[in-house]
């Protein structure tokens, strides 16, 4: 008797639970790529942006004027959107003449950190689950192949004489939903750590970023303080 050994058939001939365990790994690893995919794109536009950003930051240009061009620029990155949260905040604190030099800069140091907080979970959305589908595939899959296993020599109680020819079926499904976990685990390994490592590069950025704008921001304070005394002096 000729055994279908064929991987369609292994799957659609496996048990029910071995075959929900591969409709479960298959599921994981579609979502996965989808994930990947977009982070793909989400990096490395965010690095772009980024690239563009300091370039126009670091030209030598009046900050109000980026400011401007930033608020108006639909498709900024995340340090524009720092910059923009710590400028907004600047120019609105500054409005006051009473308002504290300390309090100033504290303040719009606080709505950067917020702004680069919020990027930074905007940026490691989805990578929490490739991180899940990385470390638990295998023993998911490690499941099914124990399951599958488990029915096949459960299977030889009723016979008399088993052969190879009997128990390799059951064997090669149950193994089916290894392979698939491995199928999905690996992808989503390799990913979430090279992901990982752009996305500490990019926050390391923006943090570098941050404290250099926020040392700019406390040199304009200091020095609207010094004319406002040095104004007071003279009246």
């Amino acid at each position: 008797m000729q055994t279908n050994m064929s991987i369609i058939s292994l799957i659609t001939e496996a048990s029910v639970v071995v075959q929900l365990v591969m409709a479960l790994l298959f599921l994981a690893s579609f979502i996965s790529w989808i994930f990947i995919v977009q982070k793909h794109f989400i990096l490395n536009r965010a690095i772009s942006r980024a690239d563009k950003f300091e370039d126009a930051f670091w030209s030598g240009g009046n900050l109000r004027e980026l400011y401007v061009k930033v608020k108006e620029d639909n498709s900024k990155g995340g340090m524009a959107r720092i910059f923009e949260a710590g400028f907004k905040e600047y120019l609105r604190q500054s409005k006051n003449p009473k308002t504290n030099p300390d309090r100033l800069f504290e303040s719009t140091q606080r709505q950067m950190r917020i702004g680069l907080s919020r990027e930074i979970d905007a940026l490691e959305t989805n990578l929490n689950f490739l991180a899940t589908v990385g470390s638990t595939s295998p023993y998911v899959g490690l499941f099914g192949t124990v399951w599958g296993i488990m029915n096949s020599f459960r299977a030889l109680g009723d016979v008399q004489q088993a052969t190879l020819s009997m128990v390799a079926p059951g064997i090669a499904e149950a193994l089916v939903a290894t392979a698939m976990g491995l199928f999905a685990a690996i992808p989503a390994v390799i990913a979430y750590n090279r992901f990982s490592g752009k996305l500490d590069r990019l926050i390391n950025r923006y943090g570098t970023f941050l404290e250099e704008f926020s040392t700019l921001i406390q040199r304009q304070i200091q020095a609207s303080s010094a004319q406002a005394d040095n104004t007071n002096h003279v009246d």
